[in-house]
């Protein structure tokens, strides 16, 4: 409304915000009808809005306020008590005064909205004490959009007449309020009627500062971009400083460096807004779908102040939003099933926001029914998105990450096959278009998380710069977890070859590998034989990336792509270096492609028996087991190692077992099985897990040594648990039977998922017939 006074554009805006909060606090006060200090803050909020429109001669929206103000008041005093359809039809009147703002935003007039229906009704429970046809519920937020409709409620009121309107209280009440926008500096609130006993300092503060003034996106972007330009210059001024013998010139560039710094900060915050700003339409939202559901949802937020940048704020609105509907309608329960179930009637759905490592983590967590692994196994069949030998392989964790794969359960979701899916493949993508990520963790039975990861700001971010075939790229520092050096003669050995994939063992656990020179098809200038890995974390797995040598940490201004190069696919932007040198910032979510891509070729290769496998097939783990005892697992039958806290082993029977990745896990203690002295008594525990058939054991050995490359087995050991003898580095070294470990661990094992070793119960499986 372009015509509009500024202050009718002052009067939209607060009522928005005021609107805003209404919503929470009439959600609330049907979970606590007996607060006053709700009361009495719905009651301001009501009662300026009332008399700003009175003195700009809007008169519907004063008359249905007038008639609110007067309800609230008996709400107030006590004579009436909040129940579910008198917050029905308050929030009917919340909705009838957003449609008459919305109209008046656009020509500065009521229009042709009508609330005399709203108004008949609120007038009913004023005459009657009671909702006598109570009102229907508000129909179910799409989107938490500011001015939702409110005809549904006008649809339902009653088509009896209203009493005379009550003249007198009005023409007293309007006589006081004429004088208030007189006095811009004065709030409102202090005119408010004689009968409000709640003390105004009693009630809750309003979100919006008093000392505060609103200032145009468009300039914060404008400062922005010139702020980081500033940055830019000011690395290259402290750079050519540090190179020059100038004293003065270094300490004139260090307060530079300061002052840039500052003002940089300063500027930032101007655009960071807190979370609670997306999450305050929200509470609407729950009460309505759950309503519509069938659901009796409570709604918890926690980190309501965490901040990030509006830009940010703006594009994780939609996915959030479509995180909150997915727990209500297909994660939480209906209230008889979760009696049933030995759960309370009422779900929980926490919303959960912090600063985690230079990013803001947002957690949407439900008590639900989770979401069973199984049945996205077998949809994922159906669909065709893998073959069955690759689905038998993925663990709990790869097969819930499916649920963001494109069309996995788009008309699927109807039959609550997964519980979760209808447009999570446009949730994941919004997500890392922001550089941010999207991880789901569930239980069955026990609810379902989703935690999204985004970075605080997207215009200067810190960044490791590396350098590889003479060429200098950034990588982005919230992706960083660490740097790892190898001399000649260590890489020689860490680094191995599984299937044709290189991977290396970081503390107990094989880290895949991607080489920078191979992805971007360059000569590595490197010929030292040393290995420079940066560690990093992508889709919730880490993996290495292999650089020529790492130069320096710096904040960086991101720079859009031309269109010609974004369909390389491993860049996400440009910058410009302290000393003017441009360089590519790496999108580390499509580096991690190619690690996964390895790992699932490893995985393909093993189970239809390639020559790699036959190669690999020789290649042994070694682990200690006791008594300095070592014995050798074939690497093919290795997929994974894990470390757990010894607190977390539990019995089951006779036997030890942990919960692992949504599973029950069976342990076998190496040690104790071939009869060796073992220490035990450790804070962890090493695992190597065993996985075939979506069903998973775990070997517990005291020590992980090595992955080697054996010789000729010979069968020469008869002896419980063993297979033959391998020479390894000049030593004899006993060769596990593993299937005889796993039966140990597990009888059942190799009986229950596959159906030729239950018809023949002595038949080895396909990697044991590279052992026999």
């Amino acid at each position: 409304m372009d015509d509009t006074d500024e202050i009718v554009q002052e009067f939209l805006v607060e009522s928005h915000e005021n609107l805003d909060q209404l919503d929470r606090d009439f959600v609330e006060l049907e979970r606590d009808p007996s607060s006053r200090d709700l009361l009495a803050s719905v009651f301001r909020t009501i009662h300026t809005i009332k008399g700003t429109s009175g003195f700009l001669a809007f008169s519907r929206l004063e008359s249905l306020t007038h008639v609110g103000e007067n309800l609230l008041a008996r709400l107030r005093d006590g004579k009436l008590v909040m129940t579910p359809p008198i917050a029905d039809v308050l929030l009917a009147m919340v909705d009838g005064v957003r449609e008459l703002l919305a109209a008046i935003e656009v020509d500065g007039t009521e229009g042709s909205v009508d609330v005399q229906a709203v108004v008949r009704q609120i007038q009913q429970v004023l005459d009657g004490g009671a909702v006598l046809e109570p009102a229907a519920a508000p129909e179910p937020a799409p989107e938490p959009e500011p001015a939702p409709e409110a005809q549904p409620a006008a649809e339902t009121a009653p088509a009896q007449p209203a009493p005379v309107e009550q003249v007198a209280p009005v023409e007293q009440v309007e006589q006081v309020e004429l004088i208030a926008p007189v006095m811009p500096a004065v709030p409102l609130e202090p005119v408010a009627a004689p009968d409000d006993h709640a003390p105004a300092a009693s009630g809750p503060k309003r979100n919006v500062a008093e000392a505060s003034i609103r200032v145009d996106v468009d300039l914060l972007d404008t400062l922005m971009r010139q702020v980081g330009e500033l940055v830019l210059s000011r690395n290259q001024i402290v750079r050519q400083a540090g190179l020059l013998d100038d004293i003065d010139l270094l300490r004139a560039s260090q307060r530079l460096n300061l002052i840039a710094s500052e003002l940089q900060e300063g500027v930032m915050k101007t655009r960071m807004q807190p979370i609670d700003h997306l999450w305050s339409k929200l509470p609407r939202v729950v009460r309505d779908l759950g309503a519509a559901c069938g659901r009796q949802v409570r709604l918890e937020m926690v980190g309501r102040e965490t901040e990030l940048d509006r830009t940010l704020l703006e594009a994780v609105k939609d996915p959030l939003t479509h995180l909150v509907r997915n727990a209500i309608d297909h994660g939480l329960e209906a209230p008889s099933d979760r009696v049933a179930a030995g759960k309370p009637a009422e779900g929980t759905l926490t919303l959960r926001a912090f600063h985690e490592g230079g990013q803001v983590v947002v957690e949407v967590t439900d008590d639900g029914a989770g979401i069973d692994p199984e049945k996205i196994r077998a949809k994922a069949l159906q669909k065709g998105l893998r073959r069955p030998e690759q689905l038998a392989q993925m663990t709990t964790a790869e097969l819930l990450q499916l649920v963001f794969a494109p069309g996995f359960s788009t008309a699927a979701a109807v039959t609550n096959v997964s519980g979760r899916g209808v447009g999570m493949d446009v949730v994941k993508t919004n997500i890392e278009a922001i550089g941010g990520t999207i991880e789901i963790d569930s239980a069955l039975g026990r609810g379902t998380t989703c935690r999204l990861r985004i970075p605080l700001t997207l215009a200067i971010v810190a960044s490791l710069t590396i350098e590889c075939a003479g060429d200098r790229y950034a990588i982005p520092q919230v992706s960083l977890q660490e740097l790892v050096t190898l001399d000649a003669e260590r890489a020689a050995h860490a680094v191995e070859t599984v299937s044709g994939a290189e991977v290396y063992r970081l503390r107990g656990q094989l880290l895949p590998l991607v080489r920078l020179s191979s992805v971007l098809g360059v000569e590595s200038e490197r010929s030292d034989g040393h290995v420079v890995i940066a560690v990093l974390q992508a889709d919730g797995r880490r993996f290495g990336l292999v650089v020529d040598r790492v130069l320096n940490t710096e904040e960086i201004v991101v720079k859009p792509l031309s269109t010609r190069l974004k369909s390389i696919g491993v860049y996400s932007g440009a910058t410009i270096l302290g000393d003017g040198q441009v360089a590519l910032i790496l999108d580390v979510q499509a580096l991690a492609k190619n690690a996964l891509r390895a790992d699932a070729l490893e995985r393909d290769q093993e189970l239809h028996g390639d020559s790699l496998a036959d190669a690999d097939a020789e290649r042994v783990l070694l682990a200690g087991v006791g008594d300095g005892r070592d014995v050798a697992i074939p690497l093919s039958m290795v997929t994974r190692l894990e470390q757990v806290a010894a607190s977390k082993v539990e019995r089951v029977g006779s036997r030890e077992v942990i919960q692992y990745r949504g599973e029950i896990l069976p342990l076998l203690r190496l040690g104790h099985h071939l009869r060796s002295t073992t220490t035990g008594g450790g804070d962890h525990l090493l695992l190597v897990v065993y996985t075939s058939g979506g069903r998973s054991v775990a070997l517990v050995v005291e020590e992980v040594r090595d992955i080697v490359d054996g010789t000729q087995v010979r069968s020469d050991i008869d002896d419980q648990g063993l297979v033959g003898s391998a020479v390894i580095r000049d030593h004899v070294v006993e060769l596990l039977d593993v299937r005889a470990a796993v039966l140990a661990a597990d009888p059942r094992f190799f009986t229950v998922d596959h159906d030729d070793l239950a018809s023949h119960p002595n038949a080895a499986t396909p990697e044991l017939e590279v052992l026999r």
